[in-house]
């Protein structure tokens, strides 16, 4: 008899694990500082794998970004299993305060912690999609992480057909939780969610019918005062490379001061990518979604 967790409450079962996971995995530490641990509580939410949205973002990014059917369909199995409905599992991992309010005060650099998150706290976002999918396949589930799979691809030149500006990938992790309903996005690029845009974020695809969460917004920049009022604007001043600007993110700009002005710190701090995050902190929706 399948376990009545997969059947009645799913979504509250998933959301548990993921949080008893970010809350106790040693991994989820500064192990090379002071012991902290990178990130807060997640954020957990839901999305149906065929909402409209997905198929959009084939003209919005291009025609290269897959839509979960996609993805799932490329499965081992797969023509075996279910895929009459499918689900895509979105979460947040909030930076924690001490970080934040070290990069706070930095503005030509990241702060040390910052640095340090951006690297091994990335490699404990890739252990969490591993959790995810390793938690849904023992339960005889379909599950990928998109960004996990071989079949994922990053674009540094501009594409015929493609509307998105380089680099972009075939797979969003940002949109995903946009239709999660986890967050809208910033003129900076970042994604502001109820416990604001200092993140890292991943997910899930799985033929695990789930229910998607409601989104309390309507637009792409509702939750961005600069888009969607006329005010802020911030993060512009916040940005060492001027990369930012009422017209929005220049990627280039951002990649040169990542390669150039920044690039000594993998050297001296022994980091693969320092980031930067001056946009994500000192700003109004740092730490949620501003008034």
């Amino acid at each position: 008899m399948e376990n009545k967790a997969w059947t009645d409450h799913p979504e509250d079962t998933i959301r548990q694990r993921i949080e008893a996971f970010v809350a106790e995995s040693p991994e989820n530490r500064m192990a090379q500082l002071d012991g902290a641990p990178f990130f807060d509580a997640p954020l957990v939410g839901f999305a149906d794998g065929d909402d409209p949205l997905f198929s959009q973002f084939k003209m919005i990014i291009g025609p290269s970004h897959l839509t979960p059917r996609e993805w799932l369909a490329g499965q081992p199995n797969a023509p075996h299993a279910s895929l009459e409905r499918l689900s895509v599992i979105g979460y947040i991992l909030p930076i924690t305060e001490e970080t934040r309010v070290s990069n706070r005060a930095e503005t030509r650099q990241p702060s040390l912690r910052w640095a340090h998150q951006r690297t091994h706290g990335e490699e404990f976002n890739k252990l969490v999609r591993r959790f995810i999918v390793d938690l849904l396949r023992k339960a005889g589930y379909l599950a990928i992480a998109p960004m996990d799979s071989e079949r994922w691809e990053a674009f540094y030149e501009a594409q015929p057909g493609h509307n998105a500006k380089p680099p972009f990938s075939n797979w969003s992790e940002r949109h995903a939780q946009f239709v999660a309903g986890l967050g809208t996005f910033s003129v900076n690029d970042g994604l502001i969610t109820p416990r604001g845009i200092a993140h890292r974020c991943g997910s899930v695809i799985t033929n695990l019918p789930l229910e998607p969460t409601p989104r309390d917004y309507s637009g792409p920049y509702d939750h961005c005062l600069l888009l969607a009022k006329g005010t802020c604007g911030v993060c512009i001043d916040r940005c060492p490379a001027g990369a930012i600007s009422e017209a929005g993110h220049d990627k280039e700009h951002c990649r040169a001061y990542m390669a150039n002005d920044i690039a000594h710190l993998r050297e001296d701090w022994g980091l693969a990518v320092p980031g930067c995050g001056l946009c994500q902190t000192g700003v109004p929706c740092e730490y949620g979604i501003p008034e």
